[in-house]
């Protein structure tokens, strides 16, 4: 353990430094943008927003440094935040999805025009459908075409395209 500190020292010294200075300018920025929001009068959530923006900025800032510190190489480093950036763009598409399906389905539940036995429409140029709603789930709805298929619709694209009610449920 002393080897890394003999080692490294000069690493460890501007790194503290660093995060120093770094806790100093949180500190005063933090200090100027509520002394700005208090005499222009803000909304005190506005101010702790850009509060919170430019806390992300200094340590991603100070992150950038920290690793110019160490010596970790440029190309190395675009490479690893391209594959991050990658798989956080792969992610955020999935969330995104099933996001937008569920919050549909909230939607659906609360102010649904149709019942389950109802015979539709969808008004869709890609993929006309006629069928009998069968079941109004979380993510799709159930659907029962005159031929026999059940096709699951996904609930978010039911609430973008136009759907037409053929006929009622008998009761």
């Amino acid at each position: 353990m002393e080897k890394f500190f003999e080692t490294h020292l000069q690493e460890l010294l501007s790194s503290l430094i660093l995060l120093i200075g770094l806790l100093i300018t949180k500190f005063v920025t933090t200090k100027a943008i509520r002394k700005v929001g208090k005499i222009s009068d803000l909304n005190k959530s506005r101010t702790k927003l850009i509060i919170k923006y430019t806390s992300v900025g200094i340590t991603v800032i100070g992150f950038v440094a920290l690793l110019i510190i160490w010596g970790v190489k440029l190309k190395d480093l675009s490479l690893v935040l391209s594959s991050f950036f990658a798989v956080l763009g792969v992610a955020l598409f999935a969330t995104w999805s099933i996001l937008s399906n569920v919050t549909a389905g909230i939607i659906l539940f609360f102010s649904f025009p149709f019942k389950i036995g109802d015979k539709i429409k969808i008004q869709d140029d890609d993929f006309p459908l006629e069928a009998v709603i069968t079941d109004v789930r979380a993510f799709y709805i159930e659907l029962k075409t005159d031929e026999g298929y059940l096709v699951t619709y996904p609930n978010n694209l039911f609430l973008q395209k136009g759907v037409a009610l053929i006929s009622k449920q008998e009761i």
